[in-house]
């Protein structure tokens, strides 16, 4: 029953649990129980289409809570757009936002790329504390850097 898939999710469990990050280690546990159950036929085809655009939406949600509690409103968006931080976070947000929608076309059109960006959002988790939401970026920074090669090697 342990096969090179399985063995690959208890590896990032271990490495979840030795780096003392918690969203690796539900990621992987909650994976591994789908195979253990044999639900993987049914639901990893569910999570791989529809499983970023329902992460997406909770973080979007999570994001959203203190405008919906207002402990943010008006006058706070009007305050801060008085501080040169304000627009350099508004620009980092479109920017990413943007290299987010070239980074989905990316990982969908070349595995070789996912596998790459998982695995390195993988040991930048485990390894540097880092936080999960990299292969997104990380892949729009590939296309943005692919492209700028692309314009010199054309």
């Amino acid at each position: 029953m342990l096969n090179t898939s399985s063995l690959f999710l208890v590896i990032i469990l271990i490495l979840g649990i030795i780096g003392k990050n918690q969203s690796i280690t539900i990621a992987a546990y909650i994976l591994l129980g789908i195979k253990v159950l044999q639900l993987d036929d049914k639901l990893f085809p569910f999570l791989a289409s529809k499983g970023l655009s329902i992460g997406i939406t909770v973080l979007t949600i999570a994001v959203l809570v203190p405008i919906a509690s207002g402990e943010i409103g008006f006058k706070d968006l009007y305050a801060s757009v008085k501080s040169y931080y304000a627009w350099v976070a508004l620009a980092a947000g479109i920017l990413v936002a943007v290299l987010g929608k070239y980074g989905v076309n990316l990982m969908s059109s070349d595995p070789q790329v996912t596998v790459a960006l998982v695995i390195g959002t993988i040991l930048a988790v485990v390894l540097l504390n880092g936080v999960a939401v990299g292969p997104l970026i990380g892949a729009g920074i590939a296309y943005m850097v692919f492209q700028i090669i692309g314009l010199f090697t054309k």
